[in-house]
């Protein structure tokens, strides 16, 4: 038996006897708060989602079958020692009682049985599927999208243009733009004399929030942490007590890509390899659409793995491309780190738990009460050279794991903010985001010497940016029409602050923008418009104008654009002269999976809140500069461990701990996450409420 209670924002808090009922409990509490987010996400691992929500989950549910998610999980789940089995089997059990409770009657059902004149019966959870939601999370979260845009760009304009927009590894805006930020200050530098973690993850800006902030206590251990809803334990930042944790995307090449030659055989395929024309597994299966027609999709597996991508017609044959995951080759989604990491008392156990984590491949930051500090990059990566990480493999060989690095001490500072790492042992990436990021954390650290979480809103709220500075060098000298000139004087005079405020961020966020639409329509990169042979699922990482801001400022001064640069940069300063404060156009687009269907006002339209911050400051706030100035992206949590005094932590998430609309708890986090201002950990039981008996002993 455990018993849930609550704090003033509606955080579960969770007591059992042992772990199997805190298992039970934890997915239990989790589908009466989270039923609906939960639900679309076990479908999407499933390949299923276009029975919920229609058409708008055919692009989804395609790639998910090709790349097999489903069946990973299964083999996952399978795979795993029986202890963590249990616990995850517990976890599914505790879902179906949460879901037959509460959770399958959120209000988004009825939407869309309403919209669609049906009701659509909800299938209890299976013991594997929890597996299936971490998969869901972090299947796109490698960097192999990004290889296919750079094929993209090879087969459109050139192999030479791959690093061009790539760039260079200590300019301000190489690619990926955003991610996440971590650092720790070792006990000399704290007011108690033990260390301090804290950091901010950047993902999207989902409704409900991607993590769910919740405490998991029994005889064994009690750990606030944040939780992807629908998987148990708190896998990226927890804190027990003793050990505290937290992780950012070490941007590893870790899925290799391979092109695949294929031909028909008959009812099925086979695929050239070293040795001639090798086998492929053919899956076939039928999407049910929702109010639409089936569709029928083929999943073809070949020796080196899922074909993801749409097949097109190559010199008589078929091309398309193959992705080797690590979590489908070895039949392993790093589960067995999930009960480890909570049994945790030091940090070094901390890290021995994420020694078997697998995707995506982190930078762990760990610290306990003895004053240890230890920075890790644990998860499962191809051993190979830096060379074969560009570009997709031809033919290429299947190449086992590397061994990584034991972790190292921290003895004064450590910050990750997802930049190309010093240590040539762990830089296991092709690009990179700035050091921008990075450094400013570092610098702010160092001279506004926080000693306790309280001085770390200073660090999180920082709008210093770094992309402008390529951009600013290109401001023309002389005379300018008046327009222009303004423009220019505004920006020349400009802290480099995207304060909301602002009115010089605003005239620098029109200018960018205005270049990225002339850059976009220049002869020599329109066919990056072309249709791209992929899939719809990676329509984002092929969007023009989102690569072309990431390397705006050099395409500026490529030698095919160079000659044109000045009047591109002239006339795109005379459209900005107008522009309001940044505030007036950078405010939150929440994203929700209901936004596609038509029919349906998906919540969150009143979330339109005017933001600080753009993609490359630490308070990331991304948005498509050419596209839109609204924020889809940035810091989907906030965190600060306190190894002295856990009550002296921090946490906020975006908006809520339930998903519920209707709930008192859907959004009010969401004035002091845009503030910067998260809440103080609240560990005293007394100073909960009861909520409700939950679980089976």
């Amino acid at each position: 038996m455990a018993e849930i209670f609550r704090d003033g924002l509606g955080i579960p808090h969770i007591r059992a006897t042992d772990v199997r009922d805190l298992a039970h409990a934890q997915g239990e509490v989790t589908a009466r708060d989270r039923g609906w987010q939960i639900e679309a996400d076990r479908l999407r691992a499933q390949g299923r989602l276009a029975e919920l929500i229609g058409d708008a989950g055919i692009a989804w549910d395609v790639f998910a079958r090709r790349a097999r998610i489903d069946d990973t999980a299964r083999r996952a789940f399978a795979a795993l020692d029986a202890e963590s089995q249990r616990f995850i089997s517990d976890y599914a059990a505790g879902v179906r009682a949460g879901m037959s409770d509460l959770g399958g009657q959120a209000a988004e059902f009825r939407m869309l049985d309403a919209r669609f004149d049906d009701t659509r019966p909800l299938a209890p959870w299976d013991d594997h599927d929890p597996l299936g939601v971490l998969h869901v999370a972090h299947v796109l979260f490698s960097t192999f999208p990004h290889v296919l845009w750079r094929e993209h760009v090879a087969r459109t304009i050139g192999d030479d243009w791959v690093d061009v927009f790539d760039g260079d590894e200590h300019a301000d805006e190489t690619l990926p733009t955003s991610g996440s930020n971590a650092w720790a200050l070792h006990g000399s530098r704290t007011a108690s004399g033990l260390p301090l973690l804290a950091g901010d993850p950047h993902r999207l800006f989902e409704l409900p929030g991607v993590y769910q902030q919740v405490r998991l206590a029994c005889e064994e251990f009690d750990v606030v942490g944040f939780a992807f809803p629908g998987v148990p334990g708190v896998p990226h930042f927890g804190h027990t007590g003793d050990s505290a944790w937290g992780i950012t995307n070490a941007i590893a090449h870790s899925v290799d890509v391979f092109e695949e030659r294929l031909r028909r055989t008959g009812d099925g395929y086979q695929a050239w390899g070293r040795n001639g024309w090798e086998p492929v597994d053919v899956l076939r299966s039928t999407i049910r659409v929702r109010g639409g027609a089936d569709i029928e999709v083929e999943a073809l597996e070949s020796v080196r793995g899922s074909i993801v991508t749409d097949l097109h017609e190559h010199d008589g044959e078929l091309r398309g491309w193959s992705i080797r995951h690590p979590a489908r080759v070895h039949a392993d989604l790093g589960a067995a780190a999930l009960l480890p990491i909570l049994r945790a008392r030091t940090a070094r156990q901390v890290i021995d738990a994420f020694g078997s984590w697998v995707d995506p491949v982190n930078r762990v930051l760990a610290a306990d009460r003895s004053g240890t500090v230890l920075s890790a990059t644990v998860g499962v990566v191809p051993d190979r050279p830096r060379s074969q990480r560009r570009r997709a493999l031809q033919n290429g060989t299947p190449v086992a794991a590397r061994t990584l690095p034991a972790a190292i001490p921290v003895a004064d500072l450590a910050v990750d903010a997802n930049e190309r790492p010093a240590r040539a042992d762990i830089d296991l990436g092709w690009a990179y985001p700035s050091r921008h990021r990075a450094r400013r954390i570092a610098q702010l650290l160092e001279t506004r010497r926080p000693r306790s979480t309280a001085g770390f809103a200073e660090v999180w709220s920082d709008t210093q940016g770094g992309v402008r500075t390529g951009l600013l060098a290109l401001l023309p000298a002389g005379d300018l029409p008046s327009p222009a000139a303004e423009a220019r004087d505004a920006l020349a005079r400009w802290d480099g602050r995207m304060d909301a405020g602002s009115p010089a961020a605003g005239v620098f966020a029109a200018w960018r923008g205005a270049l990225v639409r002339a850059v976009a329509q220049h002869p020599i990169l329109s066919p990056l418009r072309d249709p791209h042979l992929f899939g719809a699922v990676f329509d984002p990482w092929m969007a023009v104008e989102g690569q072309i801001a990431s390397a705006l400022p050099r395409l500026l001064q490529h030698p095919s654009l160079a000659a044109e640069a000045a009047n591109l940069v002239r006339a795109a300063l005379e459209r900005a002269a107008s522009a309001s404060a940044w505030g007036a156009t950078h405010r939150m687009l929440p994203l929700h999976v209901l936004a596609d269907v038509v029919g349906i006002a998906a919540p969150g339209t009143e979330f339109d809140t005017v933001l600080s911050g753009d993609g490359d400051t630490v308070r990331c706030t991304g948005s498509t500069p050419g596209v839109t100035d609204r924020s889809w992206r940035g810091s989907v949590a906030r965190w600060a461990w306190d190894l002295e005094d856990r009550e002296r932590s921090l946490w906020s998430v975006p908006f809520g701990a339930s998903g519920d609309p209707a709930s008192p708890h859907f959004a009010d986090q969401h004035a002091d996450w845009a503030e910067v201002r998260p809440t103080a950990v609240v560990t005293d039981w007394s100073a909960l409420t009861i909520d409700r008996p939950t679980g089976a002993s």
